[in-house]
């Protein structure tokens, strides 16, 4: 257990929340405002109710922020003075040093775009966040590359959630039901989709459509018939002449057919993911996924003959039991495969995934980090090796290793879309159970709205959705 108190310096709780538990991952961590309280030996709120002198309270499992920070500095001192305090403390160092916010690439760009140089812009983030010099220059990279990405026009970017899944995997925490449990739904739920559809293709007519999106959940889980009428409506609802990438998340390889794909390429998809996660089956069976490593190529191979020219693959590293050689066999196999584009995700456990909810969770969040680089080196390298550049970049609380989530891609083979909603430049309707809709204004205000996670409310309450997103653009 770890004590923190935050006194008058409370407003930096969110900050020190991310650092503390990335330098202690898997620790029980418990926050507090009132020190005198701690002084007196009174009981404190939250935890397990037990008061101060019952517990491990010695002075190295307690953080008194007061002593630490000094409240007169601007906020970014005070995390680079907390973020000091704990890595002498620990005598760790993060690759991302004070830097606690998800998108480490908007601050890049923002640099970039003022007129600083590339390296420039990486000794700027080493200095001002601590940031490590490999994930600085990495990130003053992914920058550049995306500034040149969104040069490519402007126009109505389009979000559809379909929220079911065959199975749901263990470290999953996205809206997601499965079929074999709320299949009876589903046409339910497209048709208050459609209503959502309807709405936004009255909003925004006249508006060429840019990007759209088909995530999920796994769109795919949708039967053949099903996908064709979700396709066609969005063919007779919008103006898809212009239309920059057209992606379908086709995900789990127990998902696709031939029938499915066929239907995708004769709507015009252009862009699919097929997303092993890793290519050990002992390990995707562990996760839910009810698939081999051996049909993620078959589902490949199908898709490459059918004619698609831009495809994803999705891995994650820290999976339950897995090692760094796992993840250099996965990459391994997924070499031979030469996707258009790579995605590689350290594993985040989440409060609502079924890793988190079990033991398993917390003792992993404890070991990773000493593994966590190793993977990210082998999947780094193996990029490269693919001819694959680093395209963009997001982070997420309780990351493996304190490090982030990198798309690579093939010159010309980056997922617009991604760029898009990572660095928060362009407005994005949102359609569906789960998703968030996002207005950024002229001025750079970005406003949102979301819609209700569970499909049942969803259906019974779409039209309140629909005035939530009315409301947003008005």
């Amino acid at each position: 257990m770890i004590k923190v108190i935050t006194g008058k310096l409370d407003n930096l709780e969110y900050d020190a929340r991310a650092l503390i538990g990335a330098f202690y991952p898997g620790e029980e961590i418990e926050y507090d405002s009132d020190f005198d309280k701690q002084s007196r030996g009174e009981r404190l709120p939250g935890g397990d109710g037990k008061a101060p002198e019952s517990r491990d309270t010695s002075e190295e499992n307690i953080i008194i922020l007061e002593k630490i920070i000094d409240a007169k500095l601007p906020k970014n001192e005070q995390r680079k003075q907390l973020y000091r305090f704990l890595a002498q403390r620990t005598g760790k160092q993060l690759p991302w040093g004070a830097l606690t916010g998800v998108r480490p690439t908007k601050l890049a760009m923002n640099a970039i775009r003022s007129g600083m140089t590339e390296a420039d812009t990486a000794k700027m983030m080493q200095a001002e966040y601590l940031v490590s010099e490999e994930k600085a220059k990495l990130a003053a990279e992914i920058a550049e590359r995306e500034i040149t990405i969104l040069k490519k026009g402007r126009g109505l970017n389009l979000y559809i959630g379909i929220a079911f899944c065959p199975t749901t995997c263990l470290y999953c925490s996205f809206t997601s039901f499965s079929t074999e449990k709320w299949g009876r739904l589903v046409d339910d739920y497209l048709e208050a989709l459609f209503k959502e559809i309807d709405w936004a293709a009255k909003r925004f007519a006249g508006e060429p459509v840019r990007t759209v999106y088909i995530g999920g959940g796994t769109p795919t889980s949708l039967d053949a018939a099903q996908l064709r009428r979700l396709l066609q409506k969005i063919r007779d609802s919008f103006d898809l002449s212009d239309l920059q990438e057209y992606t379908v998340e086709a995900g789990r390889p127990d998902s696709i057919d031939r029938e499915k794909l066929e239907t995708l390429k004769n709507y015009g998809v252009s862009r699919i993911s097929i997303n092993p996660q890793t290519m050990n089956d002992k390990t995707l069976r562990l996760i839910g996924r009810n698939h081999s490593a051996a049909e993620v190529r078959e589902k490949y191979v199908l898709a490459k003959e059918l004619g698609f020219e831009n495809i994803n693959m999705d891995i994650i590293l820290g999976l339950p039991g897995e090692t760094a050689k796992d993840v250099e066999e996965t990459v391994r196999q997924i070499k031979e495969l030469e996707p258009d584009s790579l995605t590689v995700h350290a594993l985040a456990i989440k409060r609502a995934s079924r890793l988190k909810m079990e033991s398993e969770g917390v003792t992993m969040a404890k070991s990773l980090p000493g593994t966590a680089q190793k993977m990210m080196e082998a999947a780094s390298a193996g990029a490269a090796q693919m001819g694959l550049l680093p395209y963009y970049m997001y982070r997420q609380k309780n990351m493996a290793g304190n490090l982030e989530n990198v798309g690579y891609a093939k010159e010309g083979k980056e997922g617009l879309y991604n760029v898009i909603i990572i660095e928060e430049t362009d407005s994005i309707v949102a359609l569906g159970a789960g998703t968030v809709t996002k207005r950024v204004f002229e001025n750079g205000e970005i406003k949102r709205c979301d819609c209700v996670k569970n499909i049942e409310e969803y259906i019974s309450r779409i039209d309140e959705m629909i005035d939530r997103k009315e409301k947003l653009f008005q």
